[in-house]
């Protein structure tokens, strides 16, 4: 498409005014990052200096003694009445275990202690010796196959000649 001097004149300061407005808004964009970044910098001195001091001494005056008052609680309530009453009730448990178990000797109900059987081998115990017993075959058959000689393995000294033609 041809067009004329005074079109592609035209086009061409649109193309550079079109390239200065993109280096101003690149610069202005540039300077928009900057005030960003010192924004931030700044809350987090503010954070540091004025909130968290206050939040920390409010947490200190009014959540943390009630938080302590309901662990000491909590451990009183588990040092001076659970453990006191579990305790006696394994005891008392234990203690009953002890006189039946007694009384069941005593009347020769209970278990007498006489030594367990001896096992004999199982299963397994045979499945593992014949496979180890197989194993070790293996291995006698192979060697005895590297090392036995062997004429028809022979290399002969002399290069053999080519076939005639």
């Amino acid at each position: 498409m041809n067009l004329s001097r005074k079109r592609k004149k035209e086009l061409r300061r649109l193309q550079q005014d079109a390239g200065r407005l993109w280096e101003s808004q690149q610069v202005l964009v540039g300077h928009a990052a900057d005030i960003a970044r010192e924004a931030g910098r700044q809350l987090g001195n503010f954070n540091r200096e004025q909130i968290m001091p206050t939040v920390h001494d409010s947490y200190e005056r009014h959540l943390a003694p009630t938080v302590d008052r309901g662990v000491k609680f909590g451990k009183h309530v588990v040092d001076d009445r659970v453990v006191p009453i579990v305790g006696g009730v394994v005891g008392t448990a234990l203690s009953a275990w002890d006189v039946a178990n007694k009384k069941r000797q005593d009347l020769g109900w209970g278990p007498r202690h006489v030594a367990p059987p001896k096992k004999s081998m199982g299963i397994g115990s045979v499945i593992a010796i014949v496979l180890g017993a197989a194993a070790a075959i293996g291995v006698v058959a192979a060697a005895w196959q590297a090392l036995r000689a062997d004429d028809e393995l022979w290399v002969a000294d002399d290069p053999l000649s080519p076939p005639n033609a």
